[in-house]
C-alpha cells in the first residue's frame, strides 16, 4: 500500500467553507479546534491576572467542551466549542438565537463565576462547616429548575435568573464572582443586604487559602472536545429538545417577578416607571449584551403596553427594582431572541 500523503494543515480547518447543514454533520473530534491561539486565551490570562490581584495562588486549568461545565472534584472547567471560531459562532446564533458568553462582559462574568467553582473543588470548600452554615449543604439535589424570588436580599446578582437561588453551589460561585471582579465594590452595593455576611465570608475564607497550594491538582479534562465522537446535528437536535419557547403566560410571569398586581397608596405604575427608566435601561442593555437597538425598543415597548394592560404596580423601593427590573428585560430579550422574532407580548 502507498503511503499517505502528509494532511496539510488548512484541512484541518475545511469546515469554515462548508454550509450550515453540512458543518451540522462535522465530528466534534475533527473541528480540530484548540485554546491556544483562540480569542479566549486572552480573556483566561486576565481571569488569572485577576486571581493573582486578589493574592490568589490557584489557577484553573480550562479545556474546550461541548458546553461551559464545571465536572465535581475537578479544579478547572470546560468552555464551549462555539467560542473558539467565529464561524461556529454563527452556527450557534443561528441555532440557539444566542451565543453563551458571546461578548467580553458576559465572557468575563462566567468565567468568575467558573473559576469559583474549580476553587471550591480545588480547597474541598464545601466540606467545611462554615461553608454549609454559609451556603447550605453541597449535598442537596440539583434542581432541574427552580422559581427565583428577585425580591430576596439574600443572594447576590451576577449572572441573569438570580442564578445564586438555584443551589448552594451556585450561591458560592457567584457570590466569589461578585467578590472577585475589579473594581467591585460589594461593600457598598450589598449594604444593608443578608447577602453581605456571604461576601464578607468569601473575603476572609480567600485570606485564608490565598497562599496555600490546593490539595486537588488533577489536570483532567471532563468529556473533552477532542474526544466527543458525536456530531454538531446530534449535539444542536439535544440541546433543541430540551428548549421550550416562552409562552405569553410565561412572559407575564417574568413582569411578575418584579412588579406586583397589587395597588398601594404610594406605589407607583409600573409602565409609567419603566417609561422614565426606558433610556437608561435601554442603553445597558443593547451595550452590555451587544444586540440590536430595535430588539431593546420592541421588548422596552412591549413590556410597557403589557405592563399597563396587568395594571402592575413596583413594589418596595424604587431605587431597589432598578437592578431586578433590568434583569428581567434582559431575559425577555433573550427570550425574543431565542422565539426566532416572535412577537412579544403584544
Amino acid at each position: 500500500m502507498p503511503a499517505r500523503a502528509a494532511t496539510p494543515r488548512n484541512s484541518r480547518r475545511a469546515w469554515v467553507r462548508l454550509a450550515d447543514e453540512e458543518l451540522l454533520d462535522v465530528r466534534f473530534c475533527d473541528l480540530g479546534l484548540t485554546l491556544a491561539g483562540s480569542s479566549m486565551e486572552h480573556y483566561i490570562e486576565r481571569l488569572y491576572e485577576e486571581l493573582a490581584r486578589r493574592g490568589l495562588s490557584f489557577r484553573p486549568h480550562c479545556w474546550l467542551g461541548e458546553e461551559w461545565f464545571s465536572p465535581d472534584g475537578v479544579p478547572g472547567f470546560a468552555l464551549p466549542f462555539y467560542l473558539a471560531h467565529p464561524r461556529l459562532r454563527r452556527l450557534e446564533r443561528r441555532m440557539m438565537r444566542e451565543v453563551e458568553g458571546g461578548n467580553r462582559n458576559w465572557f468575563m462574568r462566567i468565567l468568575r463565576h467558573e473559576a469559583g467553582h474549580a476553587l471550591d473543588n480545588a480547597y474541598r470548600l464545601r466540606r467545611r462547616r462554615d461553608w454549609r452554615e454559609t451556603f447550605g449543604p453541597a449535598s442537596l439535589p440539583y434542581p432541574d429548575s427552580y422559581r427565583p424570588r428577585p425580591a430576596s436580599r439574600r443572594f447576590v446578582q451576577h449572572l441573569c435568573s438570580w442564578y445564586a437561588q438555584s443551589h448552594p453551589t451556585e450561591d458560592f460561585a457567584e457570590t466569589f464572582a461578585v467578590w472577585l471582579k475589579p473594581g467591585s465594590r460589594w461593600r457598598r452595593d450589598y449594604q444593608d443586604w443578608p447577602a453581605l455576611a456571604k461576601l464578607e465570608y468569601v473575603d476572609a475564607l480567600m485570606a485564608e487559602v490565598a497562599a496555600r497550594p490546593p490539595p486537588v491538582r488533577s489536570r483532567l479534562h471532563v468529556e473533552s472536545l477532542s474526544q466527543a465522537t458525536r456530531t454538531l446535528r446530534e449535539h444542536y437536535d439535544e440541546r433543541l429538545r430540551t428548549y421550550t419557547p416562552p409562552t405569553r403566560r410565561d412572559e407575564d410571569e417574568l413582569l411578575l417577578q418584579v412588579f406586583s398586581p397589587v395597588p398601594g397608596a404610594k406605589r407607583r405604575r409600573a409602565d409609567a416607571f419603566l417609561r422614565r427608566l426606558r433610556p437608561r435601561l435601554h442603553a445597558a442593555i443593547a451595550a452590555r449584551e451587544h444586540c440590536g437597538e430595535y430588539l431593546v425598543h420592541q421588548v422596552m415597548r412591549a413590556a410597557i403596553h403589557r405592563t399597563g394592560q396587568l395594571k402592575l404596580y413596583v413594589a418596595g423601593d424604587p431605587r431597589r427594582a432598578v437592578r431586578p427590573v433590568e434583569a428581567i428585560l434582559t431575559r425577555l430579550v433573550h427570550a425574543f431572541e431565542r422565539s426566532a422574532g416572535r412577537r412579544l407580548i403584544l
